[in-house]
């Protein structure tokens, strides 16, 4: 049989009509697995593990079919030990089977750690250095000082705190910070919908402090302060609006997410204290 007779030939086309559904059958089958294997479209917001412990969130983990590790541990003296007080993904966090989440878990006691050496260091160097330690930073306590932004003393308490000094791991410590001889002022920063740890740290970036911390009856319970954000502040964020460095402001904070909403925020008036 001639080339061009066997080209049009049923045999031949049979064969070549088998090799196409074998391809297909295979294409087909190779990404129907890897659809399963990949759970593709198959996400899922993470769960709020805030404030359970770890007999408590693990049945939670099982049930998604997440994993889970526990990388850190802190000391909240008012908050139950033992309990989650940070995890990542954060909670509402779009994410798939076997994902791993990380957990920060509330120590049962606190860990002690010498207090290091900071006057005459830069304040974002005694920053990090404080970070390095497990320690925070408390108040920025500024005072008049040809230097500017230079570590000039520290605190512990309300006291001078002497390198070596042990302290609880995660505790506050004031830092005492040249003013210079310059009327400096920074920027308002906008702290709505951050958490109390966002909020401080975004005010010690500027320079700022924390006065006055004030929970609605939204948050019944330590736990509930884990998960509450800023849905006002005094002084408001307001564009050329500054303070002097070392300045502090109130924060208000909330579970409730209507707080934020602008009509609410107009409409509501500030709650005497």
């Amino acid at each position: 049989m001639s080339l061009p007779k066997f080209l049009i030939s049923k045999k031949f086309l049979i064969h070549i009509a088998s090799a196409i559904g074998l391809v297909a059958v295979i294409l087909i089958t190779t990404f129907i697995s890897l659809n399963v294997y990949t759970h593709h479209g198959e996400s899922f917001a993470t769960p709020d593990f805030s404030g359970l412990t770890e007999l408590q969130f693990i049945d939670l983990v099982q049930q998604k079919n997440l994993r889970y590790k526990i990388i850190d541990s802190v000391h909240i003296s008012d908050v139950t030990p033992g309990v989650v007080v940070e995890q990542t993904p954060k909670p509402g966090s779009h994410v798939k089977e076997n994902r791993t989440v990380f957990f920060t878990i509330n120590a049962y006691s606190s860990e002690q750690v010498p207090m290091p050496q900071l006057v005459d260091f830069s304040l974002r160097n005694a920053q990090v250095t404080l970070e390095s330690y497990g320690i925070r930073v408390g108040q920025l306590i500024y005072i008049p000082s040809e230097y500017t932004q230079l570590v000039l003393g520290q605190h512990y308490q309300g006291k001078p705190i002497k390198p070596g000094t042990l302290i609880a791991k995660g505790s506050y410590v004031d830092l005492l910070v040249g003013q210079g001889l310059s009327d400096e002022k920074t920027a308002i920063p906008n702290l709505l919908g951050r958490t109390l740890e966002e909020a401080r740290a975004i005010l010690q970036t500027n320079s700022l402090n924390i006065d006055a911390v004030i929970y609605d009856d939204s948050i019944p319970t330590a736990e509930d302060s884990l998960r509450a954000f800023v849905w006002r502040q005094l002084p408001q964020s307001e564009t050329g609006k500054k303070l002097r460095l070392g300045s502090s402001l109130d924060i208000w904070l909330t579970i409730d997410s209507m707080r934020l909403m602008p009509d609410t925020l107009i409409q509501t008036s500030p709650t005497p204290y």
